[in-house]
């Protein structure tokens, strides 16, 4: 089997944002490529049709959605992060919980030295671990 599996995150106008915070949030980080809606739509020109961004690695997909939808981000799925250090762990808890909201605060836990879980400003869920 030759399939290959890849984040897809689809946003309701704020896709470029995100993509530039996250990118800002992990060295080695970059954006591959990004397409935009023009004049004649279907999405609000100059928005993100579709991008590519390479986050420590891995690949994930952004979309600004041109249809309005009745449902956004939720906790059930998360970007697992397994951190090197205290202060990378720490830095990244903080950013990210900036206009967001904390759903297990950094802390240890029966499972983990450190953990924290938390949606960021776009509604993105992230599982920060100091194994």
């Amino acid at each position: 089997m030759t399939a290959k599996i890849t984040t897809f995150l689809m946003f309701d106008g704020r896709a470029e944002e995100a993509m530039n915070f996250y990118v800002a949030l992990f060295p080695d980080s970059k954006i591959v490529g990004i397409t935009r809606y023009g004049a004649e739509g279907p999405g609000a020109e100059g928005s993100v049709m579709h991008a590519i961004a390479n986050l420590a690695g891995q690949h994930l997909m952004f979309i600004d959605s041109a249809v309005k939808h009745p449902f956004t981000f939720t906790p059930a799925i998360s970007l697992y992060v397994t951190c090197s250090s205290g202060t990378e762990i720490a830095i990244l808890a903080e950013k990210l919980a900036d206009g967001g909201e904390i759903m297990m605060p950094l802390d240890a836990y029966p499972f983990s030295r450190k953990f924290a879980w938390i949606a960021d400003r776009f509604g993105v869920s992230w599982q920060l671990n100091l194994p």
